[in-house]
């Protein structure tokens, strides 16, 4: 049973005999479908069925030689609706099945994002018209979560504006840095020798997240998993319309990535409200929009 099934509403399901039940469901009563020919010769389909806005069941599977389906795996899904665009999304397949990882660089984060693509038909399209590796798309990030809390706001020491003029300071000096410019990289490590001492002398009368507001970083050893803390911009609770559970939905923004992440009212600790902080670990999955 797949563990993020709770994001989306199904944290009662028990047994092998419920799931089943609900695949078959989803599978007999699907409300849109992708295809795609894959590396075998087959038609690779996509089934997705919605429980809740933005958010249910996909199934992936092929068509044998008679047209009949044949499921092979499910995930459960969320779809983002905050849009980036990215210069060079790399994919690279899973080695047990048609699934795929993207990977992109975020300067603003200055790290490498590995994601869960979500749109698997469109890439495999995209794939055999244009043969690529990488390519300049949009993509909406999204994240599910099976457990959360809700932290306090922090003071601010910079107006939104200076914040926004200090994050594409860095991007530059990130990009700078990364191609090869020493002052950059002087500049880059002075600026975190000054963090980590400004880190050293808090951290003695201070709790570490009124020192830190927000975080973006990897979780275990799953690539796509990454440990999260940002600002609530914006909330809403949905209702799982099969199980009646209800669900969170939370824009957040870490580290000038701004994404939604769903996750069930069951497993959140506290109230969310805009301008406090989210602090969990999520999936993080992609929707990639390829542009010609």
């Amino acid at each position: 049973m797949h563990e993020y099934l709770r994001a989306v509403g199904f944290s009662d399901i028990k047994g092998k005999a419920e799931l089943k039940h609900l695949l078959q469901m989803t599978e007999e009563s699907y409300q849109s479908e992708r295809t795609s020919g894959n590396r075998n010769g087959k038609d690779f389909s996509e089934r997705k069925k919605e429980f809740a806005p933005g958010m249910g069941i996909m199934l992936r599977g092929e068509y044998d030689e008679e047209e009949n389906y044949q499921r092979d795996y499910y995930f459960p899904y969320f779809q983002g609706k905050q849009e980036k665009l990215y210069d060079t999304v790399t994919v690279e397949r899973h080695a047990e099945k048609e699934s795929y990882a993207g990977v992109c660089d975020d300067l603003s984060l200055g790290v490498s994002i590995i994601f869960y693509v979500q749109n698997v038909a469109d890439l495999l399209n995209e794939q055999r018209l244009n043969q690529l590796s990488s390519c300049t798309v949009t993509l909406r990030f999204s994240g599910l979560s099976t457990g959360g809390k809700i932290l306090l706001p922090v003071v601010k020491g910079m107006t939104e504006e200076e914040n926004m003029d200090a994050v594409l300071q860095r991007t530059k000096l990130i990009q700078a840095a990364r191609d090869g410019d020493e002052e950059a990289i002087e500049n880059l490590t002075l600026e975190d020798m000054d963090t980590y001492s400004m880190i050293s002398r808090r951290i003695a009368d201070e709790d570490v997240f009124s020192i830190v507001s927000t975080y973006f970083m990897p979780y275990g050893v799953e690539c796509d998993h990454y440990s999260i803390l940002g600002e609530i911009l914006d909330y809403e609770l949905v209702e799982n319309s099969l199980t009646r559970e209800q669900i969170y939905v939370l824009t957040v923004e870490s580290h000038d990535l701004i994404f939604e992440v769903c996750i069930n009212q069951k497993d959140l600790l506290g109230e969310p409200q805009v301008g406090r902080r989210f602090k969990g670990v999520i999936w993080l999955q992609g929707e990639m929009i390829f542009h010609l």
